[in-house]
């Protein structure tokens, strides 16, 4: 498989890089999964329940689950990960995903019982996330970033630093259906061109690429099909509402209104997406027409800057990653393009993958062009940045009082049409006060030599379906 980068963490709990996510979600396992559809089903945990006041929710085990190391899975590992996912000294970046939960008990070997604050309808979903895989209690973090041990289909067989990573199945997965290949090697190849050229000459069989120009010239060869899946993950600029001139609405409306998302997509990704609001999920679907300035208003953000006291212009230090997604700097230079026309100088800063998820993860810039994960349940996705407990929050850069509130009447109810109202509001609340400006979701285009069968593409970009691919 070619991929353009090489993971900045083996560790699970922390990973936000998507090539550090897509490995590691082949090597540990999760209690709950989403199948194709992403609905959630059975991982781990082979069932739960919610008490009827919704304040417990109890999960049965699956039994005979051994780790890559060969000792037992059981409800000790899920009390200790849990736990230790909970404890702000750990810094996993789902911790807020487990806000609602009072305490973890394990009564026997086989079950758990999650004791909640307050009824909790997201947490299910949000248990499927590789960021809440299951460990083992005598692992650590430093033994996992050089020696994982999870419950997935593939072990980690072999890792040359910045060239590749070697999986090996897992012999001992208790999946009723056990990985077919022998293993599958992630090799990093910087540029999705290099990537197309290595397909065609029989060294790479499969890769996902980002940029629809490269998947175009794929395909065009006649060895190489590409499947294209819309995606949850969503393109933004992303504005700290914490940081200098951006704590000014007035500033951030300014942007908001300077920006026509329909030229971002069209100049970075030939058209390939529709334009979004923050909440992409099929079933929570943000209205991007409900945005204050749904089209470009350069009069609006001028009225804006002179509210803010601007009217002269300001410059906005911006970093962008270079070598995580293919759009990045092309969408950078575009918005720098129109902010300009509105007096707003972004001052882009280009670093490589690495630097970049180190700095954003510790809240450290101004704005950041950034291509981020969706999830099939806006809690999961959104309540860790934008709640003032939530632990991404200096990531985000805003929180308010009333997101807070709407955050936790999402998670209380278990009533669909009700959710969809609460984070219908929750979208009008982050568009109005242009906590980040949100741009367009794209494609994933998978790319498979002939040989290749069985592989399905997702719409969350997971890569789980190795499990189940064959080379014919």
């Amino acid at each position: 498989m070619g991929v353009t980068t090489d993971p900045d963490t083996l560790f699970p709990w922390k990973a936000t890089q998507f090539q550090a996510v897509n490995v590691l979600t082949n090597i540990y396992g999760t209690l709950t999964e989403f199948d194709k559809d992403l609905n959630v089903v059975p991982g781990l945990a082979e069932s739960w329940k919610p008490s009827e006041d919704g304040k417990t929710l109890t999960l049965t085990l699956r039994k005979g689950v051994t780790f890559s190391d060969g000792s037992a899975f059981d409800s000790k590992d899920v009390k200790a990960s849990l736990d230790k996912i909970m404890d702000e000294a750990t810094a996993a970046v789902a911790r807020a995903s487990l806000s609602s939960v009072k305490s973890v008990e394990a009564p026997d070997a086989n079950t758990v019982v999650l004791h909640l604050n307050t009824p909790d309808a997201a947490l299910p979903a949000n248990l499927a996330t590789v960021n809440m895989a299951m460990l083992s209690s005598d692992d650590t973090e430093e033994k996992l970033n050089t020696t994982p041990n999870g419950t997935g289909p593939f072990t980690l067989k072999k890792r040359v630093a910045s060239q590749s990573i070697t999986l090996a199945r897992n012999d001992k997965y208790w999946g009723s259906e056990k990985p077919k290949l022998d293993g599958v090697e992630f090799r990093v190849i910087p540029d999705e061109s290099s990537i197309v050229s290595a397909m065609q000459s029989g060294n790479v069989q499969l890769a996902v690429f980002n940029d629809p120009l490269v998947a175009q010239t794929a395909e065009g060869g006649g060895t190489i099909t590409v499947a294209k899946t819309p995606q949850l993950n969503y393109h933004a600029l992303q504005l700290n509402a914490t940081h200098g001139e951006l704590k000014d609405l007035n500033v951030r409306l300014a942007i908001q209104c300077a920006v026509d998302r329909k030229q971002v997509l069209d100049t970075a990704a030939l058209g390939e997406g529709e334009v979004t609001g923050p909440i992409t999920s099929p079933v929570f679907k943000s209205d991007p027409q409900q945005r204050p300035c749904p089209t470009r208003d350069l009069a609006k953000a001028a009225e804006y800057l002179g509210k803010a006291g601007k009217a002269g212009g300001l410059t906005i230090k911006t970093m962008v990653s270079q070598g995580e997604y293919a759009t990045s700097v092309n969408e950078a230079q575009n918005l720098k393009a129109q902010l300009a026309e509105a007096k707003i100088n972004l001052d882009l800063e280009v670093l490589e993958s690495g630097a970049f998820v180190d700095r954003w993860v510790a809240g450290d810039f101004d704005a950041a062009v950034a291509l981020n994960g969706g999830r099939p349940d806006p809690d999961g996705m959104y309540g860790r940045y934008f709640t003032s407990k939530g632990n991404l929050n200096k990531v985000a850069g805003y929180s308010s009082p009333e997101l807070d509130k709407l955050f936790a009447e999402g998670k209380a109810t278990a009533d669909q049409a009700k959710r969809k109202e609460i984070y219908a509001k929750v979208s009008a609340e982050l568009e109005n006060n242009a906590a980040w400006i949100w741009l367009f979701t794209g494609y994933t285009y998978t790319g498979t030599t002939s040989q290749v069968k069985g592989f399905v593409p997702m719409a969350s970009g997971s890569l789980q379906y190795l499990r189940t691919t064959t080379l014919g």
